[in-house]
């Protein structure tokens, strides 16, 4: 039997040692507005999607991340040019492990967050 819903991944969760500054580490790299809501029974930060609806989230949780750069990779998107993304990466204390690179749909490369976490930020071609 082949399963092909809309989307495989329903929400992400990236686990940060400090998640006031981990908000405005992420803030800052993409341009997403995020917050720390405390309604459920812990604090998280949430990327919200457009469609908040069917949209696939990701939050950010107190937890212990891997710290080496080999836990899972999340890709995400950003505002502005992938070189930009590359510099506030750095800028907000992330480490950029990779040139771009081209595959068919667009381009992306790999970064590790302040906390180590491995992260891709992918940009579709215009």
């Amino acid at each position: 039997m082949a399963y092909t819903p809309k989307d495989f991944l329903v929400w992400g969760e990236l686990p940060v040692s400090d998640l006031d500054a981990a908000v405005t580490f992420y803030s800052k790299v993409t341009g997403a507005a995020l917050s720390i809501d405390t309604s459920g029974p812990n604090p998280i930060a949430m990327f919200k999607p457009a469609d908040q609806e069917t949209g696939v989230a990701l939050h950010l949780y107190p937890g212990k991340p891997a710290g080496d750069g080999r836990g899972p990779t999340l890709h995400l998107t950003a505002a502005g040019a992938l070189e930009d993304v590359m510099e506030r990466v750095t800028d907000g204390g992330g480490k950029v492990v990779s040139e771009t690179i081209e595959i068919p749909p667009g381009r992306f490369f790999y970064a590790t967050d302040p906390d180590g976490n491995s992260l891709g930020f992918f940009k579709y071609n215009a």
